[in-house]
């Protein structure tokens, strides 16, 4: 079964907690190159969400900047 894609929060948290495991200095040089591993691809996969995301935004901006208008409020 296919893994449930994660969404970007949780893996800034696990990349947090990755983070604050290494700065412990409590793990083995083994332990260490495991999740530095598990970090550098968390990192790509938040890169990729961030560049995708800034595409869309480029996107509806190009195309609803054309069609936004300020409606201005009734003077009573």
């Amino acid at each position: 079964m296919a893994k449930k894609k994660e969404s970007y929060e949780n893996m800034m948290l696990r990349l947090e907690e990755i983070v604050d495991t290494m700065d412990g200095n409590e793990i083995t040089l083994e332990q260490t190159m495991t999740i530095y591993e598990e970090g550098t691809k968390i990192c790509n996969s938040l890169y990729k969400i961030l560049n995708d995301t800034e595409g869309k935004i480029k996107i509806l901006t190009a195309e609803g900047e054309k069609d936004f208008m300020v409606i201005p409020e009734v003077v009573k």
